[in-house]
């Protein structure tokens, strides 16, 4: 897992990325931010309940359609 220290947040990569548009995620004390490395400056925030939600989706596969 990659990350790095950018804006005083602890950025993570969920995996290596070749094609230079990774998502990133860093945790708060009251909530997820999520960002592309392509254009950090535009976040999404989440609630850790809906980050919890979105993952648990993830992992049931209610994405996978999505390409």
């Amino acid at each position: 897992m990659g990350y790095g220290l950018a804006d005083g947040l602890m950025w993570h990569k969920g995996r290596p990325c070749d094609t230079g548009g990774c998502v990133e995620v860093a945790v708060t004390s009251g909530e997820v931010l999520v960002r592309s490395s392509v254009n950090p400056g535009l976040l999404i925030s989440l609630s850790h309940d809906e980050w919890l939600e979105f993952l648990a989706s993830a992992k049931e596969g209610w994405f996978d359609h999505v390409q």
